[in-house]
């Protein structure tokens, strides 16, 4: 926690990310479905490759066995992610040198070796230290680590929000635990039971997808009669989708609830 650099895709034994991997990229990826996939490839993995020249075989094999539908079709999802510990508390590369007595495997994936090591996605450059800490101290579920992580939007702004409120930047042991750990997590939660949330399948935050293209998909707050909301980027983070204005004004007493309480915990 005293480096500079803090590792956002494997930062403890608790959590990790697996976003890049296309992890979220599959067009049923509740939680239930992905426990299901991950938990079926890990011990095919397990079972079936003593070396890379196994590793033909177990892919041809998983992506039979798999539902290959995706949100977006340009997005790789990578057959060589799987849970990394028997509590299922962390996912990542099952090709992983560290995963291999030191065999590093990651040759036959569809990025290879040299991308697959050297990728930082946007999060590490856009979020602020400050924030990373927090948002390491707040999670400690992988599902909706790697869902919120990646959302940049959704992170900035709530954060934002809250700073704004207690007028100052929370320090990251703030967050270690207590009420405002607890507040933040109800917030981020909205990810998960969201009421406003679009059922569409092409929909990923604020983004929807169109065959190799992607889009934001604005709220159209004409058709509403009113003006653009003030959490109009939360509200693109969670994919919602208004029908009335009754029900826009419903969503930002949702999002101005989860502000308060952790202003009101401070």
């Amino acid at each position: 926690m005293n480096d500079p650099f803090v590792h956002l895709c494997q930062p403890d034994a608790g959590k990790s990310c697996g976003a890049c991997c296309g992890l979220y990229n599959y067009a049923d990826g509740t939680r239930a479905s992905l426990v299901g996939r991950l938990r079926t490839r890990t011990a095919r993995f397990h079972a079936s490759v003593r070396g890379s020249e196994d590793l033909p075989a177990f892919s041809e094999q998983t992506r039979q066995a798999e539902d290959q539908a995706k949100r977006y079709e340009v997005i790789y999802c990578c057959e060589y992610i799987g849970f990394l510990d028997p509590e299922e508390k962390r996912v990542g590369c099952l090709l992983h040198p560290l995963q291999n007595d030191g065999a590093d495997l990651r040759g036959v994936s569809f990025y290879g070796r040299e991308l697959c090591d050297g990728h930082f996605c946007p999060s590490y450059h856009y979020i602020s230290r400050q924030e990373k800490l927090a948002l390491l101290h707040i999670f400690d579920d992988w599902y909706l680590y790697g869902l919120c992580l990646t959302d940049i939007d959704l992170v900035k702004t709530y954060f934002r929000l809250i700073s704004d409120g207690v007028c100052e930047a929370p320090a990251p042991e703030r967050f270690q635990n207590g009420p405002l750990r607890e507040a933040a997590r109800r917030f981020f939660a909205f990810k998960l039971t969201w009421p406003f949330r679009s059922p569409a399948v092409n929909r990923l935050g604020k983004y929807y997808f169109d065959g190799s293209q992607y889009m934001i998909k604005h709220i159209d707050y004409e058709r509403l009669g009113c003006e653009p909301s003030r959490f109009d980027r939360i509200f693109l983070s969670l994919s919602s989708e208004f029908t009335s204005r009754e029900a826009l004004t419903a969503a930002e007493r949702l999002i101005q609830a989860g502000i308060d309480e952790f202003i009101e915990n401070w």
